[in-house]
Parts: C-alpha cells; sequence; structure tokens
C-alpha cells in the first residue's frame, strides 16, 4: 500500500522488503519472521539479481507470501475491464518474491474473486472469479497449473470436508483454507476464527480469509476489540485512508 501510494516501482518495493527484516513497518521494531521464498529473493536482491529474477521459480517456491501481501492491487485493478492487463500487473509486483507459475496463479484468481466481491454475494463472486481465470488463461502458462488448483476451479472448494481442508504455507493449500474459511462463515469474525481454529499457518490463512470478508462486509463488521488491539493502530489507519484517497483519486483519472 505504502509503495503504491509512493508510486514506486519494483525495486523499491523489494528495498522495503529489505527493510522489514531490519524492523521496518513490523510491530515492534524486529522482525518476528519471514517465508523462505521472500526471505531467498531478498537475498538474490541484495547481491544485484535483476529485480525480475529475484523471485524463486522453483516448484519449491510456492509459498503463500505473494498471496498474502497482493489485495491491495484489487483497489487498483477493479475499473480495469481488460483482463490481460490485471493479469499483467498481479504478475509484476508477484513475480518479484513468487515466480512459478502456480504461486501467481494463486494471486489472479485471489484478485479476481476481491474484485467481484465490490458487486456481487460470495458465491456469484466466487462464480465469476473462476469462469474469468478458466476461459482467460486456458492455452497460456497457467493452464498447466489448473490441476493444482483443481477443488477451486471446479467451483466446490466450499462443500470440501473440514477434514480435508489443509492450513499450510502452500500457496494452493492457503487460497483453499481462506476461500473455504469465507464461502462457509456469515460472518467477519467466524470466518477469521475458522481460519485460526485450522491450525498450521494460522496468521496467513487468517489474514488472508479477513481479507475476503473485509471486503464484502467492510469495516463495520470487524469487531472492534479486535481493532483496538492492534500494535501501531494510529500508523495502520493513517496508512489506510491515505491509501483510500489515493484509489479515489485514481478513479477519477
Amino acid at each position: 500500500m505504502e509503495n503504491l501510494i509512493e508510486k514506486k516501482d519494483e525495486t523499491e518495493l523489494m528495498k522495503k522488503f529489505a527493510a522489514y527484516r531490519e524492523g521496518y513497518w513490523t510491530p515492534y521494531g524486529s522482525m518476528f519472521d519471514i517465508g523462505r521464498a521472500t526471505d531467498d529473493a531478498i537475498e538474490r536482491f541484495k547481491r544485484g539479481v535483476p529485480i525480475e529474477q529475484c523471485g524463486g521459480a522453483s516448484e519449491f517456491d510456492n509459498g503463500n507470501g505473494a498471496l498474502m501481501r497482493i489485495s491491495p492491487l484489487a483497489f487498483m485493478l477493479w475499473n480495469e475491464s481488460d483482463f490481460s492487463k490485471r493479469q499483467a500487473e498481479i504478475e509484476r509486483w508477484a513475480f518479484i518474491t513468487h515466480r512459478h507459475p502456480r504461486s501467481t496463479l494463486g494471486c489472479i484468481i485471489y484478485i479476481e474473486f476481491l474484485i467481484n466481491l465490490f458487486d456481487h454475494s460470495p458465491k456469484e463472486a466466487y462464480k465469476q472469479a473462476v469462469h474469468s481465470c478458466v476461459e482467460n488463461l486456458r492455452g497460456t502458462e497457467y493452464e498447466n497449473e489448473f490441476s493444482s488448483y483443481k477443488r477451486i476451479l471446479n467451483d466446490d472448494i466450499a462443500s470440501v470436508k473440514r477434514e480435508d481442508i489443509m492450513s499450510d504455507g502452500y500457496v494452493v493449500h492457503s487460497l483453499e483454507a481462506a476461500l473455504w474459511c469465507f464461502l462457509n462463515s456469515d460472518r467477519y469474525s467466524d470466518a477469521v476464527l475458522e481460519a485460526v481454529n485450522l491450525g498450521e499457518d494460522t496468521d496467513t490463512i487468517a489474514f488472508i480469509t479477513g481479507t475476503m470478508a473485509g471486503m464484502y462486509d467492510q469495516m463495520e463488521s470487524i469487531p472492534e476489540e479486535w481493532i483496538t488491539a492492534l500494535a501501531r493502530i494510529d500508523d495502520i489507519l493513517d496508512l489506510s485512508e491515505r491509501f483510500t484517497q489515493f484509489c479515489f483519486e485514481k478513479s477519477k483519472q
């Protein structure tokens, strides 16, 4: 969000990621966790690897790091009618840490779903996002990854049994778990608590789920006690307000 507001490029965003390791934008001034694929990408960047090659491109680099941070693009792209342009923008920002098409496909599905939540019910938004991705990505390198996302692309993730939902850091499992929690809950708090109770990568799954629920139910749905308990709440609200204004001004262009 900060990088978008500042109209900075991918190199500047990677500099922010590197600064995060030193405490930048952390709750209490020190980093407490970072994904392996993102950490590896930062190391490549610091060694002088070109920014477009910093993201991991192997099948073992399909963590959820790009997925968990990509959601602000939904507000930047909601009025972009050209799917290929939305796809290119998602790729541009995702690639700096995660270049494998499986990871990027997850980001594309996620952003398409968030955009559709502006105007549709959760189930209809899910249906529309799946249709859009399948129709527009058939015949591209992403079609090779459709099988990995078959439970999502078959439009039936919500009907999967709870015991069959994995909630680890693998990008496919993370997106499946978040969609399952959101589509099977009626309230923001219920969706987020369900994500936490799945276990494993609880903070990331809950964050992605909360983003979906927040997009649909908006700010009023978040329990007030959850908001006031946040570290650096004033900084977070200030950044959110600045980003809102930035998106509003962009929509008028």
